[in-house]
């Protein structure tokens, strides 16, 4: 094939433009440019070396935009209770009052996030010995186990497994209870 603009060279760039409709024009429309190299350097497509280095240009003004409206944004976020802006919770590490964990809630997530690895908490429970944490966590597992066997109208299991939720549960009970051996 011919390229389409210079008649001359043979056409190894192929474009296909495609036009919604509209109100005006009802139908979609296409249309077809088949170029030679040289053609397609002067129209400036994606393709060519120095477009793809105007594209790259754009892309990096356009991210830079970004990161400054994001910086903007960031700035103007402030807690109508205190005053105290997101810069300020950055640079502090606290917060000024009650209304700043709402206000601040997207930053705090993402710090929470960088710090910990997760939102959610996970790991062991203040004032739980080791036993307690494991005793409570198989609790939690029984009771599940428990549900679902009554789903399922398996009875026979459900008994089995609530009589070891109950006998866990009296361990937990009889610590409780147990005289702590104080002097007096």
């Amino acid at each position: 094939m011919i390229c389409q603009n210079c008649n001359k060279n043979q056409a190894t760039i192929h474009v296909t433009d495609v036009f919604p409709a509209t109100e005006e024009t009802p139908q979609s429309t296409v249309n077809e440019h088949h170029l030679c190299e040289i053609c397609a350097q002067t129209k400036e497509l994606p393709h060519t070396k120095s477009t793809s280095e105007t594209v790259q240009a754009n892309v990096w003004k356009l991210l830079q935009m970004t990161a400054e409206q994001t910086k903007q944004r960031r700035k103007e976020l402030k807690c109508k209770s205190c005053g105290m802006s997101v810069d300020e919770f950055r640079s502090k590490g606290r917060l000024g009052c009650a209304d700043c964990y709402e206000v601040f809630k997207g930053p705090i997530a993402e710090l929470l996030e960088r710090v910990h690895g997760a939102l959610e908490h996970v790991g062991r429970v203040p004032g739980l010995s080791d036993d307690d944490l494991e005793r409570m966590q198989a609790l939690s597992e029984l009771r599940r186990e428990l549900e679902s066997a009554i789903r399922e109208e398996a009875y026979e299991s459900a008994a089995s497994l609530r009589d070891r939720i109950s006998q866990l549960e009296g361990v937990e009970a009889d610590e409780s209870e147990a005289p702590s051996h104080e002097e007096e």
